[in-house]
């Protein structure tokens, strides 16, 4: 097996646990490639001899023909893994070093059993959706123009609201008067749109949720809609400009920019080993369902 080694920077916390990782993965002879930057960070501030070969970007990392990406980070990490991994079919696993750790759910002191489990073939990959934009005025927001959690517009340099205008499949929704408007996928429905009142939406599922943000309306709620379906949107604001947020990456649109989202034409893959499932992260992780007589 050959593993795409995927991370930014890990604490002091963590470090013993990712270097008992990296001693394990050596012993069983498993054919390892570093993102670059991180390499470097981990000959810096780790206890390992690594000397590996690297890749530096999503052509050279799809090159390396691996059959696993392992993420090592937060869940921010793996919505910057994605934008790697694109359309290669390269499943991630996601070791989570930071905080909650909810797309990356694998804890760190149990890093170790879910990379054995790995090896050993014991896991799942959940394909999971992703949204695509694209602008009225080109060059806007730049490639990659698709997101794995969410798709947000909000005001800029006011703190006015902003009226948003919302198509689906050509046919008018309605006019949000809000801070903003998110469209989640069910992947990013634990999300930015979870803390504004959206639905959990189960891995796997066909669905898109729009979801304002502090709407001005006690009328309007979030609404779940097919993903095959095409979404416009169209903000007036007092300013010239409005912010079109693409996971974590944020761009500045003008207001006479319309913005168009539909489903990806391919998924991303994530692996899941016997010591991860979705109910359980949503217990552990959310408190999900916490109740004294349970």
């Amino acid at each position: 097996m050959k593993i795409a080694v995927y991370g930014k920077l890990i604490s002091p916390e963590a470090r013993p646990y990712i270097e008992k990782l990296y001693h394990m993965l050596k012993a069983e002879g498993v054919e390892l490639i570093f993102y670059a930057p991180f390499h470097q960070h981990l000959v810096d501030h780790c206890d390992i001899e690594i000397d590996y070969p690297t890749y530096s970007s999503s052509i050279e990392l799809i090159a390396s023909q691996s059959d696993v990406m392992l993420s090592i980070g937060g869940d921010g990490t793996i919505l910057d893994a994605a934008t790697l991994v694109r359309n290669s079919g390269i499943p991630i696993l996601g070791v989570n070093t930071g905080r909650l750790g909810f797309l990356a759910d694998v804890a760190r002191e149990e890093v170790n059993k879910a990379a054995k489990a790995l090896l050993k073939g014991k896991y799942t990959v959940q394909n999971r959706n992703l949204i695509s934009v694209s602008t009225s005025s080109p060059d806007i927001i730049p490639d990659p123009n698709f997101a794995l959690n969410e798709i947000a517009v909000s005001r800029k340099d006011t703190t006015s609201m902003i009226t948003v205008h919302t198509w689906i499949n050509d046919e008018y929704l309605n006019s949000y008067w809000a801070d903003g408007l998110i469209i989640a996928t069910p992947t990013g429905s634990t999300g930015y749109s979870l803390s504004c009142g959206g639905p959990i939406i189960m891995p796997g599922s066909e669905n898109f949720v729009i979801t304002p943000i502090a709407p001005h309306n006690l009328t309007v709620r979030p609404f779940v809609i097919p993903n095959h379906y095409k979404i416009r949107l169209k903000v007036e604001t007092r300013e010239d400009r409005f912010l079109t947020s693409v996971d974590s990456r944020i761009y500045a649109c003008d207001s006479e920019v319309e913005i168009f989202l539909e489903r990806a034409d391919f998924k991303i893959g994530t692996i899941q080993t016997e010591v991860q499932n979705f109910p359980s992260t949503l217990r552990n992780k959310l408190l999900w369902g916490l109740d004294r007589r349970n």
